[in-house]
C-alpha cells in the first residue's frame, strides 16, 4: 500500500511575527511546530514531507530539519518563488507578494505522485487529526473525491482575542458545500461566541460546534493538473495585481463547479493551536508542556538528533 505524503506549507517570511516562525523553539528541547506536525504523521503513517520553502532560507531549513527528520522519513524541499509560473506566464518586474497558497502546492507537482495531505507550518493540528487524514488517504480518497479536516469552533478560539474563521457548510452526506470567512469570532464574559454582524446590526451568534477549516486538506494528485487550469485562468486574470493570490480554496471551489470533485468533511475532535504574533509564543509553549505532561509527546521527540 502506498503511503501517502505530506505537503508543509513553509515559504512564508513571518512580516507579522518578526521572523520565520517555522523554525523558531517552542518545544522544551528547541523543537518547532513542524517538529510536532512530522512526528504526528509518520505515527499516522505517512511516508514522505515535502517542505514548501523559499530559496533564502532553503539551506537554513535543511540544517535545521535534516539531523533530526530524514532517518526517520524520507525528506524533499521544494522552492516556491515567484518566477515558477506554467508556460507562457511571467511574474511582473515589480511584484515581491507570494502568489498564495494554492501556487504554494502547485510547485510540488513534480515531486508528489501519490495521495497527499497539506498542512500550514505554523499550525499545530493535533494526533488524531493526523490519523483522521491518513485513513481517508489510504482507503477512501479517488482522484474526484478530496478532503479537509474540519474543527469544532471551541476547539480553535484564542485566549487572547478574536481569531478569524472559515465556516464549513456541508450538505447530509458530509460534503463541503462552501466556506464562509467570518472575522472578529470572540467568546465573550458570558460565555456565548459571537462575531460583528457585517451589515452593522447586533452581533451575530455562533455554537461551540460550528465547524471550521483550518487549511489542512487531503488531495489525490489528480489535484495538480486540475489546479493548473484555474491557476493559469487566475494569471490571466490578475496576474499584473501587485497583491494578488491564489489560494486552495479558490481552486477547490472552482474545481467543484467545473470538474465534479466532491470534498469530504473529516471532523476532528483535536485542539488547534497556532502562531501569528510574538505574543502567541507563551501560549504555544504552555499547550506542547501540557501535552508532554500528559504523554503525548516524549520530552525529546528526536533520540537521534
Amino acid at each position: 500500500m502506498t503511503k501517502p505524503t505530506l505537503l508543509i506549507l513553509a515559504a512564508g517570511k513571518g512580516s507579522r511575527y518578526g521572523g520565520l516562525k517555522q523554525m523558531d523553539a517552542f518545544g522544551p528541547n528547541g523543537e518547532t511546530i513542524i517538529d510536532y506536525s512530522i512526528y504526528d504523521a509518520i505515527e499516522a503513517g505517512f511516508g514522505k514531507i515535502v517542505f514548501i520553502v523559499r530559496e533564502s532560507f532553503v539551506e537554513e531549513f535543511k540544517a535545521l530539519f535534516e539531523p533530526k527528520v530524514n532517518n526517520q522519513v524520507e525528506t524533499v524541499y521544494v522552492c516556491q518563488e515567484l518566477d515558477i509560473l506554467p508556460d507562457g506566464f511571467e511574474a511582473p518586474k515589480d511584484r515581491t507578494k507570494p502568489w498564495g497558497t494554492a501556487h504554494a502546492v502547485w510547485v510540488a507537482k513534480e515531486v508528489i505522485h501519490e495521495p497527499f495531505a497539506v498542512i500550514n507550518a505554523d499550525d499545530y493540528y493535533g494526533q488524531e487529526a493526523f490519523h483522521t487524514m491518513a485513513k481517508f488517504l489510504t482507503e477512501d480518497v479517488t482522484d474526484h473525491l478530496y478532503s479537509y479536516v474540519a474543527y469544532s469552533l471551541v476547539n480553535t478560539l484564542s485566549e487572547h482575542g478574536t481569531v478569524n474563521r472559515g465556516v464549513c457548510h456541508v450538505d447530509q452526506e458530509g460534503f463541503l458545500t462552501s466556506v464562509e470567512e467570518i472575522i472578529k469570532i470572540r467568546r465573550q464574559s458570558d460565555g456565548i461566541i459571537s462575531f460583528p454582524d457585517p451589515a452593522g446590526g447586533s452581533d451575530r451568534l455562533l455554537t461551540e460546534d460550528t465547524l471550521v477549516s483550518m487549511n489542512f486538506w487531503g488531495f489525490h494528485p489528480s489535484y495538480f493538473d486540475l489546479s493548473e487550469v484555474i491557476l493559469k485562468q487566475f494569471l490571466s486574470q490578475h496576474g499584473e495585481e501587485e497583491k494578488s493570490e491564489f489560494y486552495i480554496p479558490t481552486a477547490i471551489f472552482t474545481m467543484m463547479r467545473t470538474d465534479g470533485i466532491k470534498v469530504q468533511s473529516l471532523y476532528s475532535e483535536a485542539t488547534w493551536f497556532g502562531v501569528t504574533y510574538p505574543e502567541d509564543k507563551p501560549m504555544v509553549q504552555a499547550r506542547l508542556n501540557e501535552l508532554i505532561t500528559s504523554g503525548a509527546y516524549p520530552d525529546q521527540l528526536w533520540r537521534d538528533e
